[in-house]
């Protein structure tokens, strides 16, 4: 039996699909207040009978933070995928990051500890790795730094490597993925996929930093490839940095852009503009009581020029990445289809 953390998020979701695809027996915790809707429209990107696919999957309610309900999923558990996380770059929610994603990856190593479970594979960030100071691309090896300028995520998912890293050594088994900016079909206003909404309603501006970029799909795969039973021996207890391209803003949002058929963002968003920004949207986030949308922490890396080597896994099993162009045009096709079905 496989149990999946974070089923209805974008990598849970594509995950759980491959799992079934394969027919491995998979549990997937569900809380109470998530819906399972979304997890059935990332199936229907892929197969033409979601629902076939969807009612091999059993879920049990409940949440990281009850660990109760963690042990009683656990049972008959013998590998656990860890994706559960809040994904957010608002100072305001700082204490809610840490809290969720530390503390909950420390009831799931516990739990899975408490009911024997030996495998694990914790679905991390290339937020939890370091930056270099000599512009050298960021691997599997560059240290993480405290610092204040350090967001909330980055600071939640290197802690939550570490509580991982301490059920290794009371007797788990692991391994980590830390996958760049995913690009892959989902929630269209949560994440990642937010860019295709936003060109699609004519985004105006672009900004010049440059990061790494992975398809979902191949997180997905290089998961299941690390968790195998062939090769798992050889990567038990390490990470993996799954990035397959440098890509600069610009050109994404370009690429994007072209996919939709529609005009690429043509204003250059400048250090004075963006700090304008942030702060109209702290502003209106207080006003209406919701999450700002655009913040500091989020600006400070899309300006930022950050390279990352995510060629490790290919080293060792010979991994080939999909296209970043290719991960573009599935996921706008997507958009296009979802944005067809709702008109």
């Amino acid at each position: 039996m496989i149990f999946v953390t974070g089923g209805t998020g974008l990598v849970g979701s594509h995950l759980l699909l491959s799992l079934v695809r394969q027919n491995d027996r998979v549990r997937a915790l569900k809380r109470k207040v998530s819906r399972t809707d979304g997890v059935k429209k990332v199936f229907g990107y892929y197969v033409p009978d979601p629902e076939r696919f969807f009612s091999r999957i059993e879920w049990v309610e409940g949440d990281i933070h009850d660990i109760y309900s963690l042990e009683k999923g656990f049972q008959g558990v013998e590998l656990i995928y860890h994706c559960a996380a809040v994904v957010s770059f608002e100072s305001r929610e700082r204490k809610r990051i840490l809290y969720n994603n530390i503390e909950g990856t420390a009831n799931v190593v516990n739990a899975a500890i408490s009911c024997g479970v030996k495998r694990i594979c914790h679905v991390s960030s290339n937020a939890a790795l370091g930056t270099t100071i000599d512009g050298m691309a960021v691997t599997e090896e560059t240290g993480w730094v405290p610092s204040r300028k350090n967001s909330g995520y980055s600071e939640s998912k290197f802690f939550s490597e570490a509580e991982v890293w301490r059920g290794v050594e009371e007797g788990l088994e692991a391994v980590v993925v830390n996958p760049s900016f995913i690009i892959g079909p989902g929630d269209w206003d949560r994440g990642s996929t937010t860019f295709f909404r936003l060109i699609d309603r004519g985004l105006k501006f672009y900004t010049r930093g440059i990061t790494g970029f992975v398809d979902v799909r191949d997180v997905v795969d290089t998961m299941l490839l690390l968790t195998d039973s062939k090769n798992f021996e050889i990567a038990v207890n390490q990470k993996f940095l799954i990035s397959a391209e440098n890509v600069a803003y610009r050109d994404i949002f370009r690429q994007i852009a072209a996919a939709l058929g529609k005009p690429a963002p043509p204003y250059f968003a400048s250090g004075f503009l963006l700090a304008i920004a942030w702060r109209a949207a702290a502003l209106w986030s207080w006003i209406i009581g919701k999450p700002a949308r655009i913040t500091r922490e989020a600006l400070t890396n899309s300006n930022a020029e950050v390279f990352y080597d995510g060629s490790k896994i290919t080293r060792l099993f010979g991994f080939r990445y999909r296209s970043i162009p290719d991960a573009i045009a599935h996921t706008a096709a997507c958009y296009i289809k979802d944005k067809t079905g709702d008109s």
